[in-house]
């Protein structure tokens, strides 16, 4: 996997220092393969950062990999079990890539933190919390690692009719 050369993981990075949290970043990163304004779906992936609203369970960046899995590939029939195999399938494919990569896929894990709940109150993003951080490269490397899926499993464009899906990969 080419992270560094990852059009989806750059623009995922510079989510993320624009102050979007880790499961924006990576979702808006692909907003160009689905139809959804910013704004809806900046909302829609806004409830998982910090490891969900800093609960710090699984990682926020894997999160927007999953939203982007679901608009790519999901299902919508509450009667698709085939197809709900085969998501679930998708989505513990990407979490193995994301934990071989990383060692987990558990935000507190990942930043080497014991407290499971955090105020729920942001840290201000300055330089110093870029340095000590390692969410800049967890999204870039989540990105990287949903583009290289879709570029080995291209999706149908026509899969889910609710929404416009545009294939660029």
């Amino acid at each position: 996997m080419d992270i560094e050369n990852s059009r989806y993981g750059e623009i995922a990075e510079q989510n993320f220092r624009k102050g979007y949290n880790c499961s924006q970043s990576v979702f808006l990163a692909f907003r160009d393969l689905y139809d959804m304004d910013e704004a809806a779906a900046a909302r829609l992936s806004s409830s998982f950062g910090g490891g969900m609203g800093r609960l710090r369970e699984v990682c926020g960046a894997v999160s927007g990999m999953f939203l982007v899995a679901g608009m790519l590939y999901g299902y919508d029939s509450p009667n698709a079990q085939q197809e709900k195999a085969e998501h679930y399938k998708r989505i513990q494919e990407l979490a193995k890539a994301y934990e071989d990569e990383n060692g987990s896929i558990v935000c507190r894990e990942l930043l080497g933190l014991t407290q499971k709940r955090q105020e729920p109150n942001p840290q201000k993003r300055t330089e110093e919390y870029y340095k000590k951080r390692p969410c800049p490269k967890l999204v870039q490397m989540a990105a990287a690692i949903m583009e290289e899926y879709i570029a080995k499993h291209p999706f149908k464009e026509n899969a889910n009719e609710s929404w416009n899906l545009r294939r660029r990969i």
